[in-house]
């Protein structure tokens, strides 16, 4: 079975971010400029801190692509890191709630924290989004399209508008200035009061979180699988997101609120439509999508909703309590440099996360060295399941 992996690699002060892509089919047009906006995307966000103004991220193709094309071995991209200090950073003795400091410190048994946040900080996100932008590369050639934004930051929820056409919710959802006003939220009156509210934690010296949501419109039926426990496809979704700095929970359609609800209330009836055969959902029909676009760890067809809470930053202006690892006495958590909210931010990784995983599937269903024999592999498919019963 082929498969799209990537890892990445690098510290937050070190020289560069790196993402290793591997299995991706040759043939693809990389767009770099789409990538490079995602990486700005990441970067922005009202309540934002101060590296986001030393940093400007683009990627450097290091291997796998030739004039604008992947050619089927594995791609390298690097994110220079223009605040690449780590062997001069200070030592970090006092650990931060919430963090990975203490739980690190342990683990490699030091007393200094510095080697764990390194690694365990958002910015290794760069690289995540950096192999998402690419793996959409991937997906527009099936006309698969990819929309996060923010649902809700502190107690402000927004209210989207799906009957709206999706590239009138990405304009809503893009506008303002990246750094002095962005929230990522298509809801106007919402973003309002969102920047509202982290204008007044930053006055308190403390942090926010929220919920941020990714849609997946025109999946084919299929992809993932309910052979294997950890080939399922809602589960991959949600290891993603769950592996992402600061998230603390993942819902998929209607989560946590069909522990409260009885059956009839929660699963989506089907019907079907000979009108719609033709579609990418078979002619089948639901009136309801509470199951996410996910049902037995497979698409069913219709849109993929994944819905992550991202806690508040750990780095608070005005720490926490905390004790010394060296002394063992009480004393107030490390500062490092932080936001206020990184909310916006973390809806354009989910985003991302989310699009390689329904890349891999892709890549996984449809197999395929090139680009031309995965388009005729998918094609085929939506051909014969349409004349069943055969």
């Amino acid at each position: 079975m082929a498969t799209l992996t990537y890892r990445t690699a690098g510290e937050s002060h070190g020289p560069a971010i790196i993402a290793l892509i591997e299995g991706m089919p040759a043939g693809i047009p990389v767009d770099k400029t789409f990538i490079d906006s995602e990486l700005r995307r990441r970067q922005g966000g009202y309540g934002r801190g101060g590296r986001q103004k030393i940093e400007v991220d683009q990627i450097q193709i290091r291997s796998g692509v030739r004039r604008g094309k992947t050619i089927g071995s594995p791609i390298v991209l690097e994110v220079v890191n223009n605040d690449s200090r780590l062997d001069d950073a200070p030592p970090v003795h006092r650990p931060r709630p919430g963090h990975a400091d203490l739980a690190g410190s342990i683990k490699w048994l030091t007393t200094d924290c510095r080697e764990t946040l390194e690694r365990a900080s958002a910015r290794e996100t760069a690289a995540r989004v950096a192999a998402g932008a690419l793996s959409r590369c991937l997906l527009r050639e099936f006309s698969i399209d990819v929309f996060g934004y923010v649902l809700s930051i502190g107690d402000v929820t927004a209210n989207v508008d799906w009957t709206k056409p999706l590239e009138s919710l990405r304009t809503l959802r893009d506008q303002g200035d990246l750094f002095k006003e962005w929230v990522g939220c298509p809801d106007p009156a919402a973003s309002e009061r969102m920047r509202l509210a982290i204008r007044k934690i930053k006055t308190e010296l403390d942090t926010l979180g929220g919920l941020v949501e990714a849609r997946v419109f025109n999946c084919p039926p299929g992809l993932g699988t309910c052979v294997q426990y950890d080939q399922k496809l809602d589960a991959r979704l949600a290891m993603a997101v769950m592996g992402t700095q600061a998230f603390k929970a993942v819902e998929i359609g209607m989560g946590k609120e069909t522990a409260f609800l009885p059956g009839s209330k929660v699963h989506d009836e089907i019907g079907f439509d000979p009108a719609k055969r033709d579609g990418l959902t078979l002619g089948f029909t639901r009136k309801t999508n509470n199951a996410g676009g996910l049902e037995g760890g497979m698409t069913n067809g219709q849109p993929v909703i994944v819905r992550g809470a991202k806690k508040p930053i750990s780095t608070l202006m005005k720490p926490l309590e905390s004790v010394d690892l060296n002394t063992k006495e009480t004393s107030k958590a490390a500062y490092e440099r932080s936001d206020a909210c990184a909310v916006p931010a973390a809806s354009v990784i989910l985003e991302n996360v989310v699009a390689f995983e329904i890349a891999r599937a892709m890549v996984e269903k449809f197999g395929g060295d090139s680009l031309l024999e995965m388009k005729t592999n998918y094609d085929n498919f939506l051909a014969i399941a349409r004349r069943l019963p055969l």
